[in-house]
């Protein structure tokens, strides 16, 4: 069978994968802190005699969109969002330290400072305990302070913010948080958040649309071309009977 047929497949596989990433984009194009995710791939040439002029669409290294999104004021005293290029560090279910960009912030029945998701907020001496009938403020570089009926407010910890030294440090686990690869990061005193506020997601539903769009008529090209070499092959095996050989 002709290498063409392998080749268009790999060509629609990988129009297939770009399309399910570009749909998870669009799909979390209103999450919290969310960061587009990205799809990369690369042509490999194949190796052997005759074959030269062939190549495989073969997935590379993907990544994440680092810009930030959009300031989404809600006047809300647990809403945080971090600036720059700062992450919030959360323990994930597995109990390791994991890193979001999602402020919206929570205090549990046990009077733990969470996320929405339940999970709890890494602070600078562990968890954050939270008094209860307490009234919570965040300042800008992350310190947590609870005032009682009555009283002044009071530091109870300070939120672990960390900065990584580049985007390619941190990679996105199947639970949506983010992970250094060589281990928890070291907490950033510079950086700084915003409070009474949350980030939208940095997808663009316009260009994730377009993105789709495209990727889909890649697709139906390399579905075409699977069907004209299918057919060659049908008119050759054809020629070949024909003249007896």
């Amino acid at each position: 069978m002709d290498r063409m047929i392998y080749l268009s497949m790999s060509g629609a596989k990988a129009a297939m994968e770009r399309q399910e990433v570009l749909s998870h984009n669009l799909a979390n194009a209103n999450t919290t802190g969310f960061r587009e995710e990205l799809a990369a791939h690369r042509a490999v040439p194949v190796r052997g005699d005759g074959a030269s002029t062939r190549v495989y669409a073969l997935e590379t290294t993907v990544g994440y969109n680092p810009d930030a999104g959009h300031m989404v004021p809600t006047g809300r005293n647990l809403d945080v969002a971090l600036k720059g290029r700062s992450w919030l560090a959360v323990q994930g279910l597995d109990g390791t330290e994991a890193y979001t960009r999602n402020g919206a912030l929570d205090v549990n029945a046990e009077g733990l400072l969470v996320t929405r998701n339940g999970l709890p907020v890494v602070g600078d001496g562990g968890p954050i305990t939270v008094p209860a009938n307490a009234a919570v403020q965040i300042a800008g570089d992350g310190t947590v302070s609870a005032a009682l009926p009555g009283e002044r407010p009071q530091p109870i910890g300070r939120l672990k913010l960390v900065t990584p030294e580049s985007d390619a440090q941190l990679t996105r686990g199947t639970d949506g948080l983010f992970r250094a690869a060589d281990g928890d990061l070291a907490a950033d005193a510079a950086a700084r958040l915003q409070d009474g506020a949350l980030e939208g997601s940095n997808v663009s539903p316009v260009e994730t649309m377009i993105g789709m769009i495209t990727a889909a008529r890649q697709f139906e090209h390399q579905m075409k071309l699977i069907t004209t070499s299918e057919r060659q092959e049908q008119v050759a095996a054809k020629l070949l009977s024909a003249t007896g050989m």
